[in-house]
């Protein structure tokens, strides 16, 4: 059965492991597709934030849309995909990326990780979403 809007709002708002899909320029090729953290809160835009040279950056820039997915398996299996135009590229901040984190990670394994990807991801670039598309549902305890 398909969520009402509330219901795939407060799901996405949720940390989920995100599956991000973008049309590549290559032909003969599939889109991209990679697990992201994600930021979303109900109502609002959501982001992404990856390195500014990936192959990932280069694709969202190139597409100018992306879509999202997240699931869960328990206590039921349910999905909500949204898709939607970027509507800004900004550089990342440290506080973006703690807050993501921190969504995500144990508090007491933020700032190590916070630390770790500062040095070692290079400069970062956060796309926000504008949802336009929404799919979901909710299969039960199948």
């Amino acid at each position: 059965m398909p969520l009402p809007l509330e219901e795939r709002e407060a799901f996405l708002a949720e940390p989920h492991i995100g599956a991000l899909a973008v049309a590549r320029a290559q032909p003969g090729r599939a889109p991209l597709t990679v697990p992201v953290w994600y930021w979303y809160e109900p109502g609002g835009a959501f982001w992404v934030m990856t390195g500014r040279d990936s192959a990932k950056a280069k694709a969202i820039r190139a597409a100018g849309r992306i879509s999202l997915m997240a699931e869960r398996i328990e206590p039921t299996v349910r999905y909500v995909t949204v898709e939607g135009p970027v509507t800004s590229e900004v550089a990342s901040t440290v506080q973006e990326l703690t807050d993501l984190a921190a969504r995500y990670l144990p508090a007491d394994k933020v700032e190590g990780y916070v630390k770790a990807a500062t040095a070692e991801h290079g400069a970062q670039v956060t796309f926000h979403i504008r949802p336009e598309h929404w799919l979901s549902a909710d299969l039960g305890s199948v």
